[in-house]
């Protein structure tokens, strides 16, 4: 019976003496990150600017205070009708949210070879975008610089958050 009851003291015992997760401040240093966006829909730029929200924030704040000028975003998808300036209207917010990010230091730049074949001219993108060669030869140079690629994925969400917690 003492064994018993030793047995379902020590079973109970890990269960009133755990703590809750400890909150980690990993020595973090200025991330070099190129972001290759290539997306099948224009409409999921918006989840896909997500990923660099993700990046910044927790940087920005202490004890980082990072400054963001190390991000680059190459985009050569279907999101780059996004940043044509007659589509302004169209894409209002992820145009703005990408100007905000431009203005913190980020890059942005578009495949001319994507530009061609989607019948844009550089005098058709925003002002805040940069038009390279190619998307291709850009992630490769960002990435001989020592720059961490990130490639964003965008799933169709098919349950709402209440129904998996």
């Amino acid at each position: 019976m003492k064994t018993l009851l030793a047995v379902m003291l020590l079973t109970l015992l890990p269960l009133s003496v755990r703590a809750e997760a400890p909150v980690v401040n990993t020595p973090y240093t200025a991330p070099k990150v190129v972001y290759d966006i290539f997306l099948d829909h224009p409409a999921k730029l918006g989840a896909a600017l997500y990923w660099i929200r993700s990046l910044i924030l927790p940087l920005s704040d202490p004890p980082y205070e990072y400054k963001p000028e190390t991000i680059k975003v190459v985009l050569h998808g279907t999101e780059l009708v996004a940043v044509a300036k007659k589509n302004e209207a169209k894409y209002q917010e992820e145009v703005a949210r990408m100007r905000y990010y431009a203005e913190l230091g980020i890059e942005f730049k578009v495949c001319a070879l994507a530009l061609q074949d989607y019948g844009y001219r550089p005098a058709d993108m925003q002002d805040f975008v940069q038009v390279v060669p190619s998307a291709m030869v850009e992630l490769v140079h960002w990435q001989n610089q020592g720059y961490a690629l990130l490639t964003p994925q965008v799933l169709e969400k098919r349950f709402s958050l209440e129904e998996i917690r």
